[in-house]
């Protein structure tokens, strides 16, 4: 088992990573019907989406002995209608000032990046952005 979530009502979840003991709470977004005060579920996918792309570049980045610290990763979700789902990502990577990379590098990180093990989890329906700025 990976984790555990539970309803704690008010729209609220608490889920706790098994391995780790770590915990995410969530929230409804104010969109539907929550204070967004937390995370909401689809919030989650989408940062999961940033979160997985850094990650792995950072796994590349360290067999190509590069030090990726300081890289950002800017996530914005869209939600549309019929049914309510997430319809797009926007992702926007920014490389930390400074870092030298030659052209095989980028295009490395770059491939990377865009087939994350999460871009393949996702829905083909859902529409990702991904800009890069080194």
């Amino acid at each position: 088992m990976t984790s555990t979530v539970i309803y704690e009502g008010d729209l609220h979840t608490n889920a706790k990573h098994l391995q780790s003991g770590s915990a995410i709470e969530t929230d409804a977004p104010t969109d539907n019907k929550g204070r967004g005060e937390r995370f909401s579920p689809t919030d989650l996918i989408a940062t999961g989406l940033g979160a997985c792309m850094a990650t792995t570049m950072g796994i590349k980045a360290n067999d190509l002995g590069v030090d990726l610290r300081g890289l950002t990763v800017d996530v914005t979700k869209h939600m549309v209608a019929g049914p309510r789902r997430i319809g797009g990502i926007d992702i926007h990577l920014r490389f930390p000032q400074g870092l030298e990379l030659d052209e095989k590098q980028r295009a490395i990180l770059e491939n990377t990046a865009r087939t994350c093990p999460v871009i393949y989890s996702l829905h083909p329906d859902i529409q990702v952005n991904t800009e890069i700025s080194w």
